[in-house]
């Protein structure tokens, strides 16, 4: 007599019956539900440190357990208490508006669909370490599924049941839906399966495969050595992105990653590469590190999660900032980008630091912690307030990795290995990460305490001593003239005029009494100025002259000398301080009224670092670092 299975202890349905209504309908069934069983959405998901109130697009929730229909309390924003008996089968119906094109929530349309379980599969607490089954329904003919679960029972187009474990590993797998491409390639043994959702008809696959792919296997390579087959701790992986008029980012996961590009981004068949292609390989080579770097050596703070509220960690300068230190830098030894192309990277990273005062005020370790109301929730007052900790951290990680080349005992790639090791792999539960093991490890391969170097890059707001250790390298840090935005303290938007983004502290435009929100219409110069700049003398032309403008370069082309040095005149009549003639008046409109700002500008350029490849007859100024040539290593 053949058994009836038995029932999963948490089961999902996910239906899609009108998809231009972006409503996916699901349904849990809970074998065995606790009597009064809560039921919980997430805040947040894992890798975007933003509360996203995922229960706002929750609706029509009813239950029933048997014949029975069951009441139930709504306890807060994103809980449910259930009025259900204990131990006999209960099932709760809802629906989940979707129609967030991000990696973070969910769409539905005609066209695609995609999710996370965190938006849409309700958390039956006390039971999430329990199996959860999922199946899925094709909300359109001829669509496609790609995920990483597991397959119970799918069909040909992958549409069906799967299988999680317990909560957090269906959370951690998204799920794309369409009429995608897909293509496929084996690293180091592992099949990768790669799907873009509307791609350009003219983009080069075998391109973008083959670019993957070296980048995957420089990956594996460097966490497990030259024959990491038997040590890579996924059996597949997928990449799923987007491809959109405009956007970018992306999500990781431990066997998958959800990407959202622009579809400039992707290679075009008999095309040269150009920046925008090197940008998505840079994500694409991000989330494939976080497989390893964040979702398995992870904050012990996260172990596990807890999904009702903010999870707060000093660490996402490691966790992130050594992920995109690595992104580049995988990519040079990929071969996806020459040192030329590595170094135009690190300047971005670079320009992203220096740019902003606010690396005067946060250290790496503050932006971490305080992600969750800073880094992703910016404002006009974030330059001069705030620090990366993706590109800060990024260039702690540089530092950290000169250091230990140049003194000669180890290599950052070492002690990534170690800290894995030691936190992840060899551990039957892993405990996660601490800084305190980052010290020891440091301390162990290093051959000597790393604590005032994590001290003051870390926790502190010194500058850090890139030019110093870049000398030892192929790279030099050359000091330039800053762009005229930079050098007068804007970040502005030009067109037909002016728009003023963020006013950057110590400036020459908050000295003015610029703000953000102010419209920059034009320049008013006073008579010596306005007959220098025309190179005129005439009488006429003896008194104030007004400009319209629309671009920091058309102030600066009625300035005096090209605008290079404004603030000061040669002669004998050259003044300084308050009582300076300003270099001229800034015409704005703010809250519908006319303001005239006098404006005096640097009486000598700002710099800028600009990072450029040593000459050739250049000799490196240590010849340990010669011998060990990062940063191909």
């Amino acid at each position: 007599m053949k058994k009836t299975p038995a029932q999963p202890p948490i089961h999902y349905a996910i239906t899609a019956p009108q998809p231009n209504s972006h409503l996916y309908h699901v349904t849990l069934t809970i074998a065995r539900p606790q009597a009064n069983q809560m039921l919980m959405l997430p805040v947040w998901i894992p890798g975007s440190y933003l509360i996203r109130e995922f229960a706002k697009h929750l609706q029509c929730l009813h239950v029933r357990q048997g014949k029975r229909t069951c009441t139930y309390a709504q306890l807060d924003k994103h809980r449910w208490q259930l009025h259900c008996q204990a131990d006999k089968p209960v099932q709760i119906s809802y629906q989940v508006y979707a129609r967030d094109n991000s990696v973070r929530s969910a769409w539905l349309d005609s066209e695609r669909g995609f999710f996370n379980a965190t938006s849409l599969c309700l958390m039956a607490q006390g039971l999430t370490h329990k199996p959860h089954h999922i199946h899925i329904s094709p909300a359109c003919k001829n669509w496609h599924l790609a995920t990483g679960l597991q397959a119970l029972d799918v069909d040909k187009n992958g549409f069906g049941t799967y299988l999680a474990p317990d909560y957090d590993t269906l959370a951690d797998c998204p799920v794309e839906m369409g009429n995608f491409w897909s293509g496929t390639f084996t690293a180091c043994g592992v099949p990768h399966r790669f799907v873009i959702a509307t791609p350009p008809p003219a983009f080069d696959a075998q391109r973008l495969l083959a670019d993957t792919r070296r980048i995957c296997q420089a990956a594996m390579r460097l966490w497990h050595g030259n024959k990491p087959q038997k040590h890579i701790p996924f059996k597949h992986y997928i990449f799923m992105l987007n491809a959109v008029g405009d956007g970018y980012g992306g999500l990781e996961h431990s066997n998958s990653t959800a990407l959202i590009a622009s579809r400039k981004c992707l290679p075009q068949t008999n095309q040269p590469t150009g920046s925008d292609y090197t940008t998505l390989l840079g994500l694409i080579s991000h989330e494939y590190f976080h497989a390893w770097n964040i979702k398995r050596l992870k904050p012990a703070c996260f172990s596990p999660y807890n999904y009702a509220k903010e999870n707060y960690t000093t660490l996402l300068w490691f966790f992130e900032g050594f992920t995109s230190y690595y992104d580049d830098l995988l990519l040079l030894r990929a071969g996806c980008i020459d040192l030329e192309g590595y170094i135009g990277q690190l300047q971005k990273a670079l320009d992203s630091v220096q740019n902003n005062p606010g690396r005067h005020i946060q250290s790496a370790a503050l932006s971490s912690l305080e992600a969750w109301t800073k880094l992703y929730r910016p404002d006009e007052n974030s330059p001069n307030a705030t620090t990366n900790y993706y590109t800060k951290g990024a260039l702690i990680a540089l530092c950290l990795d000169l250091t230990l080349r140049r003194e000669g005992h180890t290599t950052l790639d070492a002690v990534m290995q170690t800290l894995y090791q030691h936190c992840f792999a060899s551990q039957k539960t892993p405990f996660g990460m601490t800084e305190a093991d980052l010290a020891a490890v440091l301390h162990a391969l290093g051959g000597r305490s790393f604590a005032n170097e994590l001290r003051q890059w870390v926790h502190g707001t010194e500058e850090l001593p890139l030019e110093q250790l870049l000398a030892h390298t192929p790279i030099r840090i050359r000091k330039t003239p800053a762009p005229l935005a930079q050098q007068w303290g804007l970040r502005c938007k030009e067109g037909a005029s002016i728009s003023i983004q963020t006013v950057l502290r110590g400036s020459a435009a908050e000295a003015a009494g610029m703000a953000a929100g102010d419209e920059w219409l034009g320049i008013e110069l006073p008579a010596a100025a306005a007959t220098s700049s025309s190179g005129a003398d005439c009488a006429s032309h003896q008194h104030n002259t007004a400009w319209r403008v629309g671009s920091l370069a058309e102030v600066q082309s009625y300035l005096p000398n090209s605008g290079t040095n404004t603030s000061t005149n040669k002669g004998k009549n050259k003044t300084k301080g308050k009582n300076q003639t300003p270099a001229f008046t800034a015409i704005i409109a703010r809250n519908k009224r006319l303001l005239r700002l006098p404006m005096h500008l640097p009486a000598s350029p700002l710099q800028s670092l600009k990072l450029v490849a040593a000459p050739a007859s250049e000799p490196s100024a240590n010849n340990t670092m010669a011998q060990q040539p990062w940063p191909w290593c």
